[in-house]
């Protein structure tokens, strides 16, 4: 029978796990070499048990679970276990063979031995900004493939295997100093583990860890329970810069007393584009959506997953299929999110938002006159969060499945060859509404000093974020670039010494009728050149 523990022992060894996630992320942040880990925080953490249930994970990027739950599953499924000794690290990226969900998340995976066996795992991932000038036709263009292999043996790196790995990046010494950063997170992890078991006993803290995923269940099950039954749908055309057509998406939910059923079944196949999803991404997708709707308190672990199921075909732009190309499957997560978000509207109006902004990535990159080497600049940027019931959008942010921040212009300037002319919000670009939505961000660059490539993109440039409740979409995303600038081709094109080009994002759809917005709202709105007297005057009625 399974040791059963009183309620403040489990809630002190499950604050303990969450501790250990959530310092293994800011040591990854604090120790790494690139900006987009460092600034950016695009990176995660998390802690599994021996059977590779998810225990714990970091407060930081929701889809990153997809990769952390794929290896996982790909160590423990393929590794003869009595193989592995303390000591032992595994890497993978590949969203075939490694559990990734695009090969520029790197996860590194670490037994935690205590008296001699392996009593969990820790892990941790990271966005390394490196694979440029790349097609995404399949993902064998997207860069190195990389299925779960030792890099560190007994603790030992395995240096023909790390060259190798370098030999296929475009900055290698970003990379390396990267992947220390990743070690340095997990070794930590490890020790914070080991103490706790230690302290408690292995017994002790499995048996406190299967009564936080039974705790974790039953929360789900409370909140799914509150959901009248019934099927809910909703579909929407989804438009991005990588692929020329429009795809229709379409999500429906069945609730069933206290179980939820994720059917996907009507989204179009794969495409010969980066913006495809793996299976893992898409239950990160919808973890997160429960998580969010039913209780944000609830802990993250595998128990609330116990109460979903989740149906996609294969094949399929949600559930792709090796050789699919996936780079920009953030594309499809931000949209998909939304949608089952509005598909539970009718039934849970006061907990979601309208439509919020898709994620527009700006990449440049070139030879740095500085050093002479090869730089990548890479930021995928937010832009405005949707109104919700009572409360307006965030403006100039990340929101469903990214959740990274922005790289500030003293950063960016400071370690790449570039110059940011503008950077700030869009006017009018939030959807008007009784709640406005959140504005987009304009960031406005050039290279300095040299010929850099350029690349932007993303979604929401044709269909717009979906405002609620009589409430307006919010604004388009769009390239602007400046005098003499070659016309981007396929997303590329080329900036030339103080030639300029920007990437406006998109904005938040508005909630309500924008007529019955609170006049004084309006007054300050226009004040501080969130709106225009236009759109004071012609959409909210004010009488200026």
């Amino acid at each position: 029978m399974p040791m059963k523990l009183d309620p403040i022992t489990v809630e002190v060894i499950g604050n303990a796990l969450s501790t250990v996630v959530e310092e293994m992320g800011r040591a990854l942040m604090r120790a790494s070499y690139s900006a987009n880990i460092k600034e950016r925080g695009d990176c995660s953490a998390a802690v599994f048990d021996t059977r590779g249930r998810l225990i714990a994970q970091a407060q930081q990027i929701p889809l990153h679970m997809g990769s952390l739950l794929g290896i996982a599953e790909a160590v423990l499924s393929r590794t003869d276990l009595s193989t592995v000794v303390e000591g032992d690290v595994f890497i993978g990226n590949d969203a075939y063979t490694g559990g990734g969900t695009h090969l520029n998340d790197i996860v590194f995976f670490e037994p935690v031995f205590a008296q001699g066996a392996i009593v969990a795992w820790v892990a941790n991932i990271a966005h390394h900004s490196d694979f440029v000038d790349r097609g995404h036709a399949h993902i064998f263009q997207e860069g190195p493939r990389i299925p779960p292999i030792r890099l560190y043996r007994a603790g030992v790196i395995q240096q023909d295997i790390l060259d190798f790995l370098l030999l296929n990046c475009q900055v290698p010494e970003e990379r390396v100093s990267d992947f220390r950063a990743q070690m340095a997170s997990n070794r930590l992890g490890v020790q914070r583990m080991q103490a706790l078991y230690t302290r408690y006993g292995a017994a002790t803290v499995d048996a406190a860890s299967a009564q936080l995923l039974d705790y974790s269940e039953r929360m789900a099950r409370a909140g799914i329970s509150a959901i009248p039954d019934g099927r809910y749908a909703f579909s929407h055309d989804f438009d991005t810069s990588l692929w020329p057509e429009l795809l229709n998406l379409s999500v429906a939910i069945e609730i069933k007393g206290d179980e939820a059923l994720f059917d996907f079944t009507g989204c179009p196949p794969q495409t010969r584009s980066g913006m495809n999803m793996v299976f893992t991404a898409l239950q990160a997708c919808v973890y997160f959506v429960v998580k969010t709707l039913i209780d944000p308190a609830t802990p993250a672990n595998a128990g609330f997953h116990r109460a979903l199921s989740i149906t996609a075909p294969a094949g399929s732009v949600v559930n792709a299929t090796a050789p699919a190309a996936v780079y920009s499957r953030h594309d499809i997560s931000q949209r998909l999110i939304d949608m089952m978000f509005a598909a539970l509207a009718p039934v849970l109006a006061d907990r979601v938002p309208a439509g919020s902004t898709g994620v527009t990535v700006q990449t440049v990159s070139g030879t740095n006159p500085r050093n002479g080497k090869f730089y990548v600049y890479n930021e995928s940027m937010g832009g405005g969060m949707g109104a919700r019931q009572r409360l307006d959008g965030l403006d100039g942010v990340h929101v469903n499945s990214t959740n990274s921040a922005n790289i500030p212009v003293e950063a960016l300037e400071s370690e790449y060859p570039l110059s940011v002319d503008v950077y700030e919000l869009v006017q009018d670009s939030g959807g008007a509404g009784q709640y406005r939505g959140g504005m987009a961000i304009r960031r406005r660059i050039s290279p300095t000093g040299h010929q850099a490539t350029v690349n932007l993109g993303g979604p929401l440039n044709r269909i717009p974020a979906w405002g609620l409740d009589g409430g307006a979409p919010g604004g388009l995303a769009r390239i602007e670039l400046g005098e003499g600038v070659k016309p981007l081709s396929a997303r590329n094109g080329m900036l030339e010494d103080g030639q300029k080009a920007a990437a406006v994002t998109s904005g938040g759809g508005g909630f309500g009728d924008p007529r019955q917005r609170d006049r004084d709202l309006v007054r300050r709105d226009l004040r501080e050149g969130r709106i225009s007297e236009a759109a004071a005057r012609d959409i909210y009625g004010l009488d200026i």
